[in-house]
């Protein structure tokens, strides 16, 4: 049986297509997704906020950002290296993400747990 290896690099991701975040899909197995977030710039909506019904662990791998959480008052800055994990249905959103690097984001989505 021959096995296929899909081999990619997370830092490989070209010049924009478009000037909207560039989201790719790199496992979807079962209830688990992991996905590559290339950031140049770009922030939520004013007023938007992510609730997701999975839970979020997120590392920022270059670049730099900031997130939000609701009712929160502290930005959260982020530094590559820093990783943060988001319960389900925790509103947060990006408030900033460098204009001067790509932030690149490595995201791991999974199911949350009810409470």
């Amino acid at each position: 049986m021959k096995r296929v290896i899909n081999s990619r690099n997370l830092f490989d991701f070209g010049a924009p297509k478009s000037p909207d975040e560039q989201l790719d899909s790199l496992v979807e197995q079962h209830s688990v997704s992991i996905e590559r977030i290339v950031s140049r710039g770009h922030a939520s909506p004013p007023d938007f906020w992510y609730d997701s019904p999975r839970a979020e662990w997120v590392v920022l791998l270059s670049g730099a950002a900031t997130l939000e959480f609701e009712g929160d008052p502290q930005p959260h800055p982020m530094k590559p290296g820093d990783h943060v994990l988001i319960e389900a249905h925790c509103r947060h959103r990006v408030a900033w993400t460098s204009g001067t690097e790509p932030s690149v984001w490595l995201a791991v989505y999974y199911p949350g747990v009810r409470r």
